[in-house]
């Protein structure tokens, strides 16, 4: 693997400023790599080569004549959730054969307009919908730190391509927790925002009043360029947020942990919660009592309910979105006898099971006679989970969890245990149901069955406070040191 791929972004920034190297070099150097290792972690579902290099010597072209973004000439990939113009965009969906959007997604025009490279399109669960991956169309991505487990989901192919060193950055999108269970499974950062911050414009859609664009990077400065590049007010979004986007480049460094209140929620750390996990994120809230921190143990009673509620919501909503999926203007179509024949054989063809699930889920949930048993619950749930952290903010800037209940597992060790699967989310989705910022940054590492797999643990903010959990995430590793992983040979 060529040396350059093992900068992280903003060190190869730094180097094509300074000539050292061209964003021409950079990519053709990634897109070796990713090709290379297509087979193994099949990370990517459309390589886009000619793109790419077109785009990084426009990009070096620019740079010569003083014009440079903030991440100028950096190869980035995109999950292919993000709708590109003129190129593949499939949600890994079979339903989504041969479509090419004729617009771009807020978040990926804001990146490309700031410099970066997209060399590809990468692997995802069908629609988001999963918590490992292997619930694709173009077959389940692989963890490099072990090919024959999962790397998380939904944003699999992400969290495996920058873990691989097959991009510097990616782009995820976060439901449940799509973007933070994978990024602690492959042992790299990943931020879910605010909801609101990132523009849901292109996005494909899963369950509107959930998903969100993020980061995944493999530490946390870039994770904040990242982000600083993708957030921001889009109007042809109605839930995006009118504010101003922070300095988080400028911020995230200035992140201590002296005097930081750190809460430690009682109702994380559970029976069912791999005992090296909890060891792990409570050894990371000792050393950063050690360096200042005070930490407190606080409690977030209805996280309980909250798997149950989000199984409610989400299927609910993406019941709705996914209605728009008829085989009549675009993607797949089997011709049936008449209409009614032709939406059911597409649809029977087109989607996979776990979106089948989901979908008749969703529909019975919201049925005549269903809707206030079940989503109106879920709803008044909802509210109540916000209104927990909302309380705990008042005492504490941020909390600190693990991200997941297990670590890497086996591809196939869970595929017939829907329920088995949805649990993976029970950390990640009270933070995703509130609409609150949270990133996952690699505490440690465990053997298990002989391999070496990382732990992430996650720390969660009030609204609005990415600044507060990109600088404890920053100074939490400045404390924890190089976090090293077995593969980047």
């Amino acid at each position: 693997m060529s040396e350059m791929l093992k900068w992280t972004a903003t060190e190869a920034l730094a180097k094509m400023a300074t000539g050292e190297v061209t964003s021409v070099q950079l990519t053709e150097a990634v897109l070796a790599r990713a090709e290379a290792r297509a087979d193994a972690t099949n990370a990517y579902i459309t390589i886009c080569r000619e793109d790419a290099l077109a785009a990084a010597a426009a990009s070096d072209a620019r740079r010569a004549k003083g014009e440079v973004g903030l991440l100028e000439g950096l190869p980035m990939g995109l999950k292919d959730l993000f709708c590109t113009k003129g190129i593949l965009t499939t949600a890994a969906s079979h339903i989504l054969d041969g479509f090419t959007p004729a617009y771009e997604s807020t978040v990926s025009a804001k990146l490309a307009a700031a410099g970066a490279v997209c060399v590809g399109k990468l692997n995802l669960d069908e629609f988001a919908m999963g918590g490992s991956g292997e619930h694709s169309f173009y077959g389940p991505a692989k963890n490099p730190w072990d090919t024959s487990r999962v790397p998380g989901g939904s944003s699999s192919g992400s969290a495996a391509a920058v873990a691989d060193y097959q991009c510097y950055v990616a782009t995820g999108t976060d439901t449940g927790g799509s973007i933070r269970q994978p990024a602690s499974f492959t042992g790299i950062v990943g931020i879910k925002p605010t909801y609101g911050r990132c523009s849901r414009f292109g996005v494909v859609a899963f369950a509107s009043s959930l998903d969100q664009p993020g980061a995944m990077a493999r530490d946390v400065s870039d994770a904040a360029l990242f982000l600083q590049a993708m957030a921001g007010h889009d109007v042809r979004d109605s839930t995006s947020a009118p504010l101003d986007v922070p300095n988080w480049v400028e911020e995230t460094p200035k992140g201590s942990l002296k005097g930081l209140r750190v809460g430690l929620p009682k109702e994380y750390f559970i029976e069912g919660l791999d005992p090296v996990i909890a060891q792990a994120v409570k050894a990371a809230a000792d050393k950063m009592a050690a360096a200042g921190a005070e930490i407190t143990e606080v409690s977030l009673p209805h996280t309980k309910y909250a798997v149950a509620a989000y199984y409610i919501a989400a299927p609910a909503e993406a019941a709705s979105n996914l209605a728009r999926y008829d085989g009549m203007r675009y993607g797949l179509r089997v011709e049936g006898a008449n209409l009614t024949e032709t939406y059911t054989n597409t649809r029977t063809a087109g989607f996979g099971d776990e979106v089948k699930r989901r979908i008749m889920v969703g529909n019975y949930v919201l049925s005549s006679g269903y809707y206030d048993a079940y989503y109106t619950q879920a709803q008044k749930v909802r509210s109540l989970i916000a209104q927990d952290f909302e309380n705990v903010f008042t005492n504490v800037d941020v909390i600190l969890a693990p991200t997941a209940p297990s670590l890497a597992f086996k591809i196939g060790e869970k595929s017939n245990d829907p329920v088995a699967l949805y649990l993976e989310d029970a950390f990640t989705i009270p933070a995703s149901m509130a609409g609150l910022p949270a990133l996952s940054i690699p505490c440690g590492t465990a053997e298990k069955d002989g391999v070496t797999l990382p732990i992430g643990m996650q720390l969660i903010g009030a609204p609005w406070a990415e600044t507060k959990i990109l600088q404890t995430a920053y100074a939490w590793e400045q404390l924890r040191g190089t976090f090293t992983t077995p593969f980047n040979t």
